[in-house]
């Protein structure tokens, strides 16, 4: 396999941080307040808005995916693969005292997905009718839809993925987190993390929540300078969706 020597990172400006932040936070926001309710009026069935928000919020996890490769592209020259690992954080956890890389590290999900599950526990503001899609696939409205429906189980396994693997996660903890150092110093993590919780503008009822991943992934991320950190622990979620969406389909 071809390898590339790892480079200095480029350290973004503050301009440059919130530039990023606001290409990823606003296109959600406007898909899922602006754009969802449009699509909905014109889907005919059940569970018209839940399904709109489906579609358009996949649509804005993609576009956060091409904004990744368009920034690195733009700072590094390639899209390569040992180029996008080195840029992008997507490396085994290595130990910042002994060096060592992987192995046993790897340990440090446990917590992680505990203080994750934690999030449930949170108090958190009401979610408007039609638009907790969580609910809308444990209820008999969800389960029609989707009973013996592929195409909408590719949406939900779409979703899942760009949602916790090519698309906050990577932006996140692969782009945005390595090079932020050089505005925020050693709290990085901190506002990597509140940034993170912010940018939940299209679901703002989550914000308070996961401010919980600024510990659970910002830190451990940083600390291990593994992005495939904040990637594994919300798989973990992306993998019970997919399991009960497929149970869906199956039924």
């Amino acid at each position: 396999m071809t390898t590339v020597e790892p480079v200095a990172t480029v350290q973004y400006t503050r301009g440059q941080i919130a530039g990023v932040w606001a290409a990823a936070a606003l296109p959600m926001a406007v898909l899922s307040w602006v754009v969802a309710p449009w699509l909905a009026d014109r889907l005919e069935g059940p569970g018209a808005l839940p399904r709109a928000l489906l579609v358009t919020l996949t649509v804005g996890l993609v576009w956060q995916f091409v904004l990744v490769l368009l920034m690195v592209r733009r700072e590094r020259g390639s899209l390569r693969w040992p180029v996008l690992k080195d840029a992008l954080w997507l490396q085994a956890p290595r130990s910042p005292s002994t060096g060592r890389v992987g192995g046993r590290l790897w340990l440090v999900l446990v917590p992680c997905l505990l203080l994750v599950a934690l999030e449930e526990l949170v108090p958190t503001f009401p979610i408007p009718d039609g638009r907790d899609v969580a609910e809308f696939l444990d209820s008999d409205v969800g389960r029609d839809v989707l009973s013996g429906s592929w195409g909408w189980f590719a949406v939900v396994v779409a979703l899942a993925v760009f949602n916790t693997v090519l698309g906050e996660e990577l932006l996140f903890r692969g782009l945005l987190l390595p090079r932020m150092q050089g505005v925020f110093g050693r709290g990085d993590w901190v506002a990597n993390g509140i940034l993170f919780a912010v940018y939940h503008l299209h679901v703002p009822w989550a914000i308070i929540p996961t401010l919980i991943d600024t510990f659970a992934v910002a830190y451990p991320s940083r600390r291990y300078r593994s992005a495939l950190i904040g990637i594994a622990v919300h798989s973990a979620q992306s993998v019970l969706v997919i399991g009960l969406t497929l149970s869906l389909v199956l039924d």
